[in-house]
């Protein structure tokens, strides 16, 4: 199942997309798709209702998609978890989860307008797989027991300034945290939908140019490690997104790459979780 949400920012539909490619609005079931709606599984009465043909149609033409999940309580990001990024950037391949954190403000819609911030220079991109928890995790006994945790899934767009990260104080929060810099979506992808989530090709294009071409696959720590690792050092609570980190290909890996610059066009997807599109502009 395709949960999304539909509408201008702030004031988003709750949604569900059919499978015969039709919307329907769900918001007689719930206010919002948010870590409320998430932990009251409420997505099995979405299924239910959907199932029964009991929720009205929406035209979603010419409306904005929002971020799948409404004022996610926070956004934990592992770094370094493909090892050919790990290469690219010269860095050591981690042997244990590399953790930080990226202001929960930062989330916008899939195809919003992301902003350059004010005296950057090293503006930068990566394509990730997104999961989106949806029952309260805390010091989780095993990895096996991390899925039955997981909501679902979505793309993210971990935008990164490389100066800020890297080059002021060392602080990866500083390069991480800028306002619009974590498109997420356009869908919520459930578990049953989105398959096996160890083998999903990730892409991403500047301007048309391919950058990043990767898999899954290919991550040092996967999704079920990640979960139970966090939930030993943190709470992770119902509507919380992890950024599971990107594949090489990324500006600050490929010597004489451009970074980006108001008007670039940066495409992503990801098999079965869709695709986005955003423009850049200047803060």
């Amino acid at each position: 199942m395709k949960l999304l949400r539909i509408g201008p920012a702030g004031g988003e539909v709750p949604a569900v997309l059919g499978d015969d490619g039709r919307v329907f609005d769900v918001s007689g079931l719930t206010g919002d798709i948010d870590g409320a709606f998430l932990a009251s599984d409420g997505t099995e009465g979405v299924r239910a209702a959907l199932a029964a043909g009991e929720l009205p149609p929406i035209d979603p033409a010419g409306l904005r998609i929002g971020a799948p999940v409404a004022r996610p309580g926070k956004v934990v990001c592992i770094g370094l978890n493909y090892r050919d990024h790990a290469e690219e950037t010269g860095a050591a391949v981690p042997t244990r989860p590399v953790v930080f954190m990226k202001d929960p403000s930062t989330v916008v819609g899939p195809h919003d307008r992301v902003l350059i911030p004010r005296g950057s220079a090293k503006t930068d991109w990566e394509v990730e797989l997104a999961v989106v928890i949806g029952r309260e995790a805390r010091y989780l006994d095993s990895p096996q027991r991390a899925l039955a945790h997981v909501a679902g899934y979505a793309i993210s767009n971990d935008v990164s300034e490389r100066e800020f990260q890297l080059e002021y104080s060392g602080q990866w929060d500083l390069g991480k945290s800028c306002e619009t810099f974590n498109p997420l979506g356009p869908w919520l992808v459930t578990p049953d939908e989105a398959g096996d989530v160890r083998a999903l090709g990730l892409r991403l294009a500047v301007n048309g140019e391919t950058r990043q071409d990767g898999n899954t696959r290919d991550m040092v720590f996967d999704v079920p490690y990640l979960v139970w690792y966090l939930s030993q050092y943190m709470v992770l609570r119902p509507g919380d997104v992890i950024n599971t980190g990107t594949p090489a290909g990324v500006a600050l890996g490929l010597p004489g790459t451009p970074y980006l610059r108001a008007g670039d066009a940066v495409e992503l997807s990801i098999d079965g979780l869709g695709t986005q599109r955003q423009t850049f502009a200047n803060a």
